[in-house]
């Protein structure tokens, strides 16, 4: 009698979920870069490592906390991503030294990696009783999944905004405080783990790699997230040389999430009809487009007033606009290569690769990056080099799916 009403209220809690989560998310990494910079005078290669770093254990641990679900329960190791991440906020906020600040990073990313998954997981199920029972179907709670989350990512960043004046420390425990009220609630409306007793197991990663193709997808995919993870590292070095200040961040990463609501499901649909496999490339050409929106004023002195801001704002709308083409056909043509006991390891690969692709890439752009901090002549060079991985992308996914254009025999 007690689990049927929680039962019931599973989609509205993950829904609730999926929001808190991201307010608390993008009230503070977005402000990391700045606070890297200008309270620990790390230097670009530095902020790439650890951005890097926090990108890889959260991407590089999603196949590893699927696979802890399955074995223990969503449950519990939804309360564990939260408690960790809270454990990654408060080294943030209190860790003086490099290596505090890393194992923050870190963390903050590795308790992602164990509640996302997990949380989805359960949607899934809960989704595929209500659509056994004639209700709001799966799909249709995933819809609504994404949009609560981009509804959080516009409040998150608004909310670490306001609190900027106060320092990165009162930014870094408001976003503790939103995961402990998150962790308190879950207890509470979660339902209870089944035992299972079947050993832990994890797909072996190995077997994605015996096919060459995928191995050339994964790797031309890979610039995607480096791409999208440039909203962190390069995008406040932008707002510096335009003159801006880390506020103008709120502003900006509520443009991404309000497009995303508007425009999420009718790209979805033209892409549907389009096929994933042509959308691809258009969506790779958006992102390089992204970079060298701002390349063209990284070399002049800044516009007066908000117009500082349009090469940001540009970057932000193309970036943006390319994401949402690119992740749902992605995710569509994984299926391709993978039967359905391996279309975990697929997913956990693709992933990875763009984990891996983050820290290098990081690493070799931070350094570059300081130069786009005053206008110069030197200052497009950074943007035009992150130009060229997603232009090569779209280039090689023509040739990597051109057999996925005729169906699969």
């Amino acid at each position: 009698m007690v689990l049927r009403p929680a039962t019931q209220l599973w989609p509205p809690v993950l829904l609730g979920s999926q929001f808190v989560f991201n307010i608390g998310f993008y009230a503070v990494v977005p402000f990391l870069a700045i606070f890297l910079r200008d309270d620990m005078l790390l230097s670009g290669g530095l902020i790439g490592l650890v951005l890097g770093l926090r990108t890889f254990s959260q991407q590089g641990m999603f196949i590893v906390g699927g696979a802890l679900s399955d074995r223990y329960g969503a449950r519990r190791v939804i309360l564990c991503g939260c408690i960790v991440r809270v454990v990654g906020y408060l080294l943030l906020a209190y860790g003086h030294s490099l290596p505090l600040i890393i194992a923050g990073a870190c963390l903050t990313g590795i308790g992602g990696a164990l509640f996302s998954p997990s949380i989805e997981a359960l949607l899934a199920k809960a989704g595929t009783r209500s659509e056994a029972q004639g209700k709001r179907s799966r799909a249709e709670w995933f819809a609504l999944f994404a949009v609560c989350g981009e509804l959080g990512a516009v409040l998150g960043p608004v909310v670490g905004a306001l609190l900027t004046g106060f320092g990165f420390r009162q930014v870094a425990l408001a976003g503790a405080a939103v995961f402990v009220v998150a962790l308190i609630v879950l207890f509470f409306c979660l339902p209870p783990a089944v035992a299972k007793n079947q050993p832990l197991q994890i797909a072996p990663w190995w077997t994605t790699f015996r096919q060459p193709r995928f191995v050339a997808f994964i790797i031309a995919w890979s610039s995607w997230l480096l791409s999208y993870n440039q909203l962190y590292l390069a995008l406040p070095v932008e707002i510096q040389r335009a003159g801006g200040s880390e506020k103008d961040l709120g502003p900006l990463f509520m443009l991404a999430s309000g497009l995303v609501i508007l425009f999420q499901l009718p790209l979805a649909r033209v892409a549907r009809r389009v096929g994933a496999v042509r959308i691809l490339p258009v969506g790779f050409v958006l992102i390089a487009a992204a970079f060298l929106s701002v390349a063209l004023f990284a070399s002049s002195q800044p516009a007066q007033g908000w117009l500082r801001l349009l090469p940001a704002a540009c970057f932000v709308t193309l970036l943006t606009s390319g994401q949402m083409l690119l992740v749902p056909s992605a995710k569509d043509i994984v299926p391709w290569f993978a039967s359905e006991s391996t279309l975990g390891a697929h997913y956990g690969a693709l992933a990875t690769a763009g984990g891996c692709a983050v820290l290098a890439g990081n690493l070799l752009l931070g350094d570059l990056l300081d130069q786009a901090l005053t206008p110069s002549t030197e200052a497009t060079f950074p943007w035009l080099l992150l130009a060229v991985f997603p232009l090569c992308s779209a280039i090689a996914m023509v040739f990597i799916c051109r057999p996925m254009r005729r169906p699969r025999v």
